[in-house]
């Protein structure tokens, strides 16, 4: 029932528009983790719910699970270790060359713990999506989830943005709202949150290389 409810709560709650058509969306995906997002949109390309292809996945901790994803979906994944780079700046001329090789088009940073810097947003004006779990402008940061419930909010959820040099404060894509509930513990909330994530992530994709493409047509 909760999950019904909050799905009700995504805006915008656009779904594609089988009219408007578009060439499979190049992706190049960037993520430090377990992968979870990456996998809710390589699935939702599986399902034929997002007209995209994952190019290739960047990872930059040795062992972390989303590069065992990437590899059962024969998905090239390339280990950019951030402690190897001299600087934010060399790790990112990396990043770029790298998904330049790859003819990427959108870059899609799910769960990448990393600030990034102007050289890789230069590179991809425009074209750079982050997943952040809150309802920004609030709870910018690391600790969104930790903020919400200290701050005793009754709703949060997750926001996908474009990328700016300013942390977590781009352009707004979609969200979708997550209640608190009593009794909930960062983990808890934050389990709810994922949830929400894997519905609009790919949806937001598929938005935002729309709404460029139908801008370029005017």
């Amino acid at each position: 029932m909760l999950e019904d409810i909050t799905a009700s709560l995504i805006s915008p709650d656009w779904v594609p528009d089988p009219s408007f058509n578009l060439p499979p969306i190049r992706l190049g995906v960037m993520a430090s983790g377990s992968g979870s997002n990456f996998e809710a949109i390589a699935q939702a390309i599986a399902d034929q719910h997002l007209n995209a292809k994952i190019c290739v996945l960047i990872y930059n901790n040795p062992g972390a699970k989303v590069s065992a994803r990437a590899a059962r979906r024969d998905i090239p994944a390339i280990l950019l270790n951030h402690r190897e780079f001299e600087s934010r700046d060399a790790l990112d001329r990396e990043i770029v060359k790298t998904l330049q090789n790859y003819e990427v088009e959108w870059v899609i940073m799910a769960g990448w713990m990393r600030i990034v810097t102007p050289i890789l947003i230069n590179a991809f004006p425009n074209r750079i999506l982050n997943i952040h779990p809150s309802l920004l402008p609030s709870f910018k940061g690391a600790h969104a989830v930790e903020q919400a419930l200290a701050a005793g909010v009754k709703i949060t959820g997750c926001t996908v943005h474009y990328v700016v040099p300013e942390v977590d404060s781009g352009a707004i894509v979609m969200q979708a709202a997550v209640p608190v509930l009593p009794g909930d513990t960062p983990e808890t909330l934050h389990n709810r949150i994922h949830l929400q994530e894997y519905r609009i992530f790919p949806r937001a994709i598929g938005l935002a290389a729309v709404q460029q493409a139908q801008a370029g047509e005017k």
